[in-house]
C-alpha cells in the first residue's frame, strides 16, 4: 500500500523548510474534520520520525472534505435562535484545493472583546462610553451644529464638562474639541465607586422646562429680575418651601422647584472582580471521571449553581449596557481530554445530574474516526458550551510563534465551522501559558484562557490568564465543596 508521509513538527525554534510547512498546514486543512489521529511508530518522537498516513486514510478526508459542503446536520431542537448574541466571526474559507484555512477574527468581535478585557475603574475621572449605535461629534451644542466627527458604540471619550443637562463637551485625538448628547454617554464605574461618583453631583439640578422665572422673593407675585434657559444647570444655595434660592449675576434670586430636577449622568456599573471559580475535570484520568457525579450531587445539594463559560459570556456582554449580576455561589465546570471513547460518559454523568458544562475539545479528537460534527451538535442542542482544548495538546510554551498561531487558529475554525457558534475560550494544553501565549490567544480570536493558578477570584485584565482549579481523583466532593466558599 502506498504510504504518504509528512515530517513530525521538530521541537526546535528554527522555521522548517517550505515543504514542511506546507505538509503542516495541509494536514491541519485536511484533517481539521477527521481527527488528524496520531500513528507514530517506535519510541517518543524525535525530529527524524514521521506521521504516516495511507491511502485509505487520505480518500476519506476528501470524501469528509466534500460532504462538508451539505447543510449541517442540525440535532434535534437546534435553530439559529440558539446562537450566540455575540458577532460571529466569518466561517472558514474553502481554497481550490478543497482544504480550510483559518479565519482571521470580525474586527467587531475583536473590538467587544477588548472592550470586555477593559477594567471600568483606573481610566481617569473623566471617561465615559458610547452607548448608541454611533455618535455625532457636532462643532457646537446643537442638533443644527455640524458634526465633525462620528463615534462608534462602545468608544471611550474623555470628557472636558456637561455644557449643560443636553449636552457634553469632549475631547478628540490630535486636539480638537467637539459636543455631543449627553444621552449616549456613560460614566464607566464599579459597585464599590457608584455611590462616591454619585455624590459629586449632589445639589446639581436643571431647568426641566423652556425656561424658568427668576424672582425677588419665593412667591409667584415676586418681581421678575431674570430668567434661566431650558437644560441649563442650576446649584441652590438653599431650597425652603418648594423655593430654591439661586445665584443669578452679581445677585440672589428665587426659582420654583416645580421646573427643577436633579442631575445625575449615566452610570455603566461593571464587575471589575468576579468571584467565580472554575472547576476543571480532565476526562483523560478516567478516575477523576468517576467521581464526578459524587462531586455534583454534593455541590448541588449545596446550593451550587452551575455557569458555562457561554453564559459568563452573555452575562458580560449584559453588563456593557445594565446591571447584571452572577448569582452567588456559581461556579464554572469546565471538562477537557475528551475523546469519542469517553464524550458519551461525559454526557450521561452530567446529564443524570442536570448540569450543563464546558466541554473544551481537542481538535485532533475531531473527525470520522473520532468525535464527529454530529456528536458536537448534538452535545451543543443539549446545553452543552463548546470551546477549544487546542488541537495537538502540546504545551504552547514549547512551539515557535508560528507554530502557536497555528495551534490555535486551527483549532478556534474548526469549530466554529461544525458548531456554527463563536468560540471565544480556550484551556492552556498543559496549563502552559505566558506573556506571549496570552498575546497570541488574543491576536488568534479568543476572549479567555484557562490557566492552572488555583484561585477563585479574577479581575477583567485576567480574562486571557483565568485561573482554575484542577480536580483529582484524590479530592472528595467536600475537598470540591470548600473550593466554592
Amino acid at each position: 500500500m502506498n504510504r504518504y508521509h509528512s515530517p513530525r513538527r521538530s521541537s526546535s525554534s528554527a522555521p522548517a523548510g517550505p515543504i514542511v510547512a506546507f505538509l503542516l498546514i495541509a494536514c491541519f486543512g485536511l484533517l481539521f474534520v477527521t481527527g488528524c489521529s496520531k500513528s507514530i511508530s517506535g519510541p517518543e518522537a524525535t525530529p527524524d520520525e514521521d506521521e504516516t498516513f495511507t491511502a485509505d486514510d487520505i480518500a476519506r478526508f476528501r470524501a469528509l472534505n466534500d460532504k462538508s459542503d451539505q447543510p449541517p446536520v442540525m440535532a434535534e431542537g437546534e435553530t439559529a435562535s440558539t446562537a450566540s448574541t455575540a458577532p460571529t466571526a466569518a466561517l472558514p474559507a474553502r481554497t481550490a484545493s478543497g482544504t480550510t484555512s483559518a479565519v482571521a477574527v470580525n474586527p467587531e468581535l475583536r473590538k467587544l472583546y477588548d472592550q470586555l478585557r477593559a477594567l471600568s475603574s483606573g481610566k481617569g475621572g473623566n471617561v465615559f462610553r458610547v452607548t448608541n449605535a454611533f455618535l455625532n461629534v457636532r462643532s457646537q451644542p446643537s442638533v443644527n451644529a455640524p458634526y465633525v466627527a462620528r463615534l462608534n458604540q462602545g468608544d471611550l471619550v474623555s470628557l472636558d464638562e456637561f455644557v449643560n443637562a443636553s449636552w457634553a463637551k469632549i475631547a478628540l485625538p490630535g486636539g480638537q474639541h467637539g459636543y455631543v448628547a449627553n444621552r449616549y454617554l456613560s460614566k464607566l464605574t464599579t459597585e464599590e465607586k457608584l455611590k462616591d461618583e454619585q455624590k459629586a453631583f449632589e445639589g446639581q439640578y436643571f431647568v426641566n422646562f423652556a425656561f424658568v422665572n427668576v424672582r425677588t422673593g419665593p412667591q409667584t407675585g415676586s418681581e421678575k429680575i431674570g430668567e434661566i434657559p431650558g437644560q441649563a444647570f442650576v446649584r441652590p444655595l438653599g431650597i425652603d418651601k418648594g423655593w430654591a434660592r439661586v445665584p443669578l449675576a452679581d445677585k440672589q434670586g428665587y426659582v420654583s422647584m416645580e421646573f427643577l430636577s436633579s442631575f445625575q449622568p449615566n452610570f455603566l456599573v461593571r464587575q471589575d472582580k468576579f468571584t467565580l471559580p472554575i472547576l476543571h475535570y480532565s476526562a483523560s484520568d478516567s478516575a477523576t471521571l468517576a467521581t464526578l457525579s459524587l462531586h455534583l450531587a454534593r455541590l448541588k445539594q449545596d446550593g451550587v449553581k452551575f455557569l458555562t463559560m457561554r453564559s459568563f459570556f452573555d452575562t458580560l456582554q449584559a453588563q456593557e449596557g445594565r446591571d447584571v449580576r452572577i448569582s452567588p455561589r456559581s461556579v464554572i465546570l469546565a471538562v477537557s481530554g475528551i475523546t469519542s471513547q469517553n464524550v458519551k460518559r461525559i454526557s450521561d454523568v452530567l446529564s443524570a445530574a442536570g448540569v450543563s458544562a464546558t466541554l473544551f475539545v481537542q481538535t485532533d479528537q475531531v473527525g470520522l474516526s473520532g468525535i464527529s460534527e454530529k456528536m458536537l451538535l448534538t452535545l451543543q442542542a443539549n446545553g452543552y458550551d463548546i470551546q477549544s482544548g487546542g488541537h495537538m495538546g502540546d504545551d504552547l510554551r514549547t512551539l515557535t510563534t508560528d507554530q502557536t498561531k497555528l495551534e490555535l487558529e486551527q483549532s478556534r475554525t474548526i469549530l466554529e465551522q461544525m458548531t456554527h457558534k463563536t468560540v471565544f475560550a480556550v484551556v492552556y494544553p498543559q496549563g502552559g501559558a505566558n506573556d506571549r501565549i496570552l498575546q497570541q490567544a488574543a491576536e488568534a480570536g479568543y476572549l479567555f484562557g484557562i490557566g492552572s493558578a488555583p484561585d477563585k477570584v479574577f479581575g477583567r485584565d485576567q480574562f486571557l490568564r483565568l485561573p482554575s482549579y484542577t480536580i483529582t481523583s484524590g479530592m472528595t466532593a467536600d475537598d470540591v465543596l470548600m473550593l466554592t466558599k
